[in-house]
């Protein structure tokens, strides 16, 4: 059975250059993102009632640095996704990253954090190899199983009272990991984790 990644997806990144790296990434991993991008808008659809659609990032601003990372994002608006939470299946050069974000551009991030501030005990029912981190421009990210008493409170406060702040939380998949996984197997990966995510994403958005 076919595998979904490839080292040399991640080996995109590593290509010096912005017209070399976009090429490399047009041609070898954005038709990968444009079928999960079909895949899950129609999950997401059934899984929440209102319609999804898939944005696969163009990276059409860059003029001179070339993208560290690439991905497709979910959300239930067809112009854009960037205002709302939403989800993303992307890549770094080291990693996979399947994600619910709040993102600096979101309009009513102090609602979210409040809401979210009162439903912690939810993210102590996800998986134990689950992230968070602040900072959706950073391959970085902290262990959620650790940072439980002392890191999401204060991710979330900051969420709420900064204005550049941001929330992420989901899963990372090295690449070694991701390499070996095939098709079938990383797609239970994917919705087990967006499964995951769902209950989290309704406190964001406000369904009960």
């Amino acid at each position: 059975m076919k595998n979904t990644w490839e080292q040399a997806d991640f080996d995109v990144f590593q290509i010096d250059g912005l017209e070399h790296r976009m090429h490399a990434l047009i041609e070898k991993v954005r038709p990968k993102f444009e079928e999960f991008g079909n895949t899950y808008a129609s999950y997401f659809s059934s899984k929440t009632g209102d319609e999804f659609y898939p944005h696969v990032a163009r990276h059409a601003r860059r003029s001179v640095n070339p993208p560290k990372d690439s991905w497709v994002a979910f959300a239930p608006y067809k112009r854009g996704y960037k205002a709302m939470p939403h989800f993303q299946i992307g890549l770094w050069k080291t990693h996979v990253f399947i994600i619910l974000a709040v993102i600096y551009e979101a309009p009513d991030k102090v609602q979210i954090a409040e809401r979210l501030s009162k439903k912690k005990t939810l993210f102590k029912k996800m998986p134990q190899d689950f992230i968070i981190s602040g900072d959706h421009m950073s391959p970085e990210a902290y262990p959620l199983r650790k940072a439980h008493k002392e890191l999401l409170p204060s991710l979330l406060e900051r969420l709420r009272d900064v204005k550049k702040a941001e929330f992420i939380v989901g899963r990372h998949l090295s690449s070694e990991q991701a390499i070996e996984l095939s098709e079938e197997a990383f797609d239970i990966f994917a919705e087990e984790t967006f499964e995951a995510l769902l209950p989290i994403y309704n406190v964001m958005v406000n369904k009960k």
